[in-house]
């Protein structure tokens, strides 16, 4: 033993079966980056073993990587815990000859002589000391909180369930699981409350690093490695004198560490999510989260006080002042809250009256708020989470308190006390005081109104307009839900003189929407106006939601929305002008359509296809366009794209990707079948959309009321001639002779896959991207398409906006909408 002590004095990095470590004895790695011993956070009484970098310069300073008995600490009073090898080949922490931890690995034989090395990479392996290659069990596969180079996430692709996660501390002195974990899943990584909600991802891995925040490949390069069973992740530092390590902590951010190998000053160079209102249930139970708070960004709703918690930037949640009884219902009641976004998960009921609704909640002990809007009634249950302060009109919230607490201050802090009147005031004091009060109404409504409008002739669009985060509650309200996405909301005085009064000379085009206008500011810039009909309701709902998405989309190649008018009933957007208009306005005139050479084919079907990337991958929300046509292509002076009307889109959280509606909306010709004859849509419709637009632009031929030899539509005749072996056949006259014959078979080809009968067999956007950049590899072959031997053709009058004549100019129309 005293043999022992003495290597564990020369900083040994390896237990041998037989040895034991104590106390303040440790291994080191043999580079003496890490260290492992016990150790106790902070003041906390309890021990635990770990590994944490060895720091030469501060030797009190301990920045833990792994803990092993986060959920069973040792008690300082009763000795001191031991780590050893057991005759079963396991490690072991043992209190008192109990065994607190142990290594999740099969017994071994007692013949087997084993060994525990701490490697320089900072992991703890296990091993046969005559065959170092041959590990047991190591650290690396039970991470805690912290993701080391070299470390795997991964998951079982047979199961779906996690192999290695990381689970942030309960708090800064307690390393038990919290409430936040970091988990491989479905080709990326997501952060996740409970294991349950997800409240950000990675993206897909491309070039070394996770599309959604390609910040970390500036200085990591992440990795995957896939087989039949199972897939993860892993990643490398770019510069060897580089300490780096991942941390999810206690208040779910997701941080980037990174220190000079030789001072060991930690900085934190990158955070997740990029705003903290985006982790989920981040001011616990009965908490309010207010983003403008500069001291502490949690809060408790009113009646409630914050739990204890060792955490100073994370509380544990909130607990009621009054407990409620609710065998006595008369004891308590319910306080209006205007100012707090809803919290989640709640349940809700159709068709009920708002009397129902609250009797309901009262009625039930675990139900703690209602809220009744739009003929639905909402109720919680138990701890309320995710509830946020919007410092505006919030829908009414009711939250269940004792009698005692409800005329408390709320969550904004403002007291809202009622105040008994019982002097009674002589009739003409009392006229006289309402006829001020109505006068300063009347004038502050009016200067509310004039700065609540823009003028769009002097408005300086380089700075005025930002992508916005927020959606939309009152869907009713226009010029409410404008300034809910920050976007300018212009006087109709000011888009009436920009378009010299709606004139006919200046009016670009018409569709379902309504007509659309080129007007021009004072500096000279030129901007095109969409006006919805007076009267009309068919573009209301596309009206909303061009707001909800174009809004917060910023992407080179979709289209740009400027601000908006909704004064004197009117439904006005205005988006940046585009001067070569839409693509069909070339590709389907005879002469136009020469300036369509194939270089510049390409570009377009390229940056399509990156706007549709950005929809289906990249943007906060999965969008699915459902109208993708060429005259929904706008072409800039240089005659990039932009992917414009995203009046039919519609938009999917997390990991969901397909719907159902009863409202069929789209153009014939570029509608999937399962969405055209069942209204199922998913990314797979766009994936149809760009197919048929694929051909169209290879071809120059309209799809719709496409009729050439025996084939009823362009897929069809594409497939004839690519089965014939004469797919070059497709090319576009006017195109003129080209070298890049090979090129031009592989877009006929992606376009054919994309027209596939079977959604499943049709290639995500991102498949689509590789088969783009990657010329050299093979590509499958595409079977038979959608519609290509039945279907009648349709009839004219359905074909709104379809003919070669009638362009979409700047152009914004409201598709057709079929029945099912």
């Amino acid at each position: 033993m005293v043999q022992n002590l003495l290597c564990f004095c020369m900083e040994s990095n390896t237990l041998s079966k037989g040895e034991s470590l104590s106390g303040d004895q440790t291994l080191v790695s043999e580079d003496g980056t890490f260290e492992l011993g016990f150790f106790s956070p902070g003041n906390s009484p309890t021990i635990y073993l770990a590994i944490w970098y060895k720091n030469r310069v501060n030797q009190t300073q301990r920045t833990s990587v792994w803990v092993a008995n986060r959920q069973k600490p040792a008690d300082k009073s009763k000795g001191d815990p031991s780590l050893k090898i057991s005759h079963s080949g396991k490690l072991r922490v043992l209190m008192n000859l109990e065994v607190i931890w142990s290594s999740e690995n099969e017994a071994m034989d007692a013949g087997v002589l084993l060994e525990a090395v701490l490697l320089n990479t900072g992991n703890l392996v296990l091993r046969e000391r005559s065959n170092p290659e041959n590990i047991i069990w190591q650290s690396f596969d039970d991470p805690t909180d912290t993701w080391l180079p070299g470390a795997k996430l991964g998951y079982n692709k047979l199961t779906g369930k996690s192999l290695q996660k990381l689970t942030a501390w309960r708090n800064g002195e307690d390393p038990s699981p919290g409430l936040f974990s970091v988990v491989a899943e479905e080709q990326q990584l997501f952060l996740k409350w409970n294991m349950s909600k997800e409240y950000q991802e990675s993206g897909q891995l491309h070039g070394g690093t996770f599309s959604h925040f390609p910040e970390l490949g500036y200085t990591l390069s992440f990795s995957s490695d896939t087989n039949e069973n199972q897939t993860y992740f892993s990643y490398s530092v770019h510069k060897q004198d580089v300490l780096s390590r991942l941390v999810i902590d206690s208040s779910g951010e997701l941080k980037q560490f990174m220190s000079q190998r030789a001072n060991y000053n930690w900085t934190e160079v990158f955070t997740l999510p990029r705003k903290k209102s985006e982790i989920y249930g981040l001011c616990g139970g009965f908490g309010i989260y207010d983003n403008e708070s500069v001291s502490s960004p949690c809060r408790c709703f009113q009646g409630f006080e914050p739990l204890n918690s060792t955490n100073d930037n994370t509380p544990a949640g909130c607990k009621r002042k009054s407990q409620l009884q609710c065998e006595k219902p008369e004891n308590y009641g319910f306080q209006e809250i205007l100012d707090v976004k809803w919290p989640d998960s709640s349940e809700t009921h159709l068709g009920q009256s708002r009397n129902w609704c609250k009797s309901e909640c009262q009625s039930i002990c675990s139900c703690s708020a209602f809220a009744y809007n739009d003929n639905t009634c909402y109720l919680w249950h138990g701890d309320l989470l995710n509830a946020k302060l919007e410092h505006k009109n919030a829908p009414e919230l009711n939250l269940k308190l004792s009698s005692s607490k409800i005329q408390e201050a709320s969550p904004g802090g403002k007291k809202r006390v009622e105040v008994g009147i019982a002097v009674v005031v002589a009739s003409a004091a009392v006229l006289l005081l309402a006829s001020v009060i109505f006068y300063l109404c009347i004038c502050c409504r009016q200067k509310e109104k004039k700065q609540s409008s823009e003028d769009l002739l002097s408005f300086d669009f380089d700075w005025g307009v930002s992508a916005m985060d927020h959606q939309t509650n009152g869907v009713n309200k226009m010029a409410k839900q404008s300034k809910d996405y920050d976007l300018p909301s212009f006087s109709y005085a000011s888009v009436s003189v920009s378009t010299n009064n709606f004139s006919a000379e200046n009016k670009l085009g018409e569709g379902g929407f309504g007509p659309v206008y080129k007007g021009k500011t004072f500096q000279g810039q030129e901007i095109a106006v969409k006006r919805l009909s007076r009267g009309s309701r068919q573009g209301l709902r596309e009206f909303r939601n061009e707001i909800a998405l174009t809004a917060k989309l910023q992407h080179r190649n979709l289209v740009r929305l400027l601000g908006c008018c909704t004064e004197q009933d009117e439904r006005i957007l205005v988006y940046e002008y585009l001067q070569n208009k839409s693509l069909d306005y070339f590709l389907f005139d005879p002469k136009r359509k020469e300036e369509l050479q194939w270089e510049t084919r390409v570009r377009i079907i390229e940056g399509i296809v990156q706007g549709l990337v950005y929809l289906h991958e990249y943007s906060r929300l999965r969008i699915i366009h459902r109208d993708l046509k060429a005259s929904n292509i706008l072409l800039d002076d240089e005659m990039n794209p932009k992917i414009s009307d995203f009046g039919m889109a519609r938009t999917f959280a997390g990991n969901n990707s397909e719907s159902s509606t009863n409202r069929i909306a789209g153009t014939f010709g570029y509608m999937a079948p399962e969405y055209l004859v069942g209204g199922l849509f998913s990314v797979k419709s766009d994936v149809f959309s760009l197919g048929v637009l694929i051909l169209e632009i290879i071809s120059g031929k309209k799809n719709g009321g496409f009729n050439q030899s025996s084939s009823f539509n362009l897929p069809e005749y594409a497939w004839e001639l690519w089965t014939s072996n004469r797919a070059l056949e497709l090319k576009d006259t006017s195109v003129g002779c080209s070298s890049a014959s090979e090129l031009m078979l592989r877009y006929i080809n992606i376009g054919l896959l994309c027209v596939q009968q079977n959604p499943n067999d049709r290639p995500t956007m991102l498949n689509i991207v590789s088969m783009l950049s990657n010329e050299a590899a093979a590509l499958p072959q595409p079977k038979r398409p959608a519609f290509s031997t039945h279907s009648s053709p349709p009839n004219k009058a359905t074909e709104s906006s379809n003919s070669a004549e009638s362009f979409s100019i700047n152009g914004l129309s409201i598709s057709v909408l079929l029945p099912r």
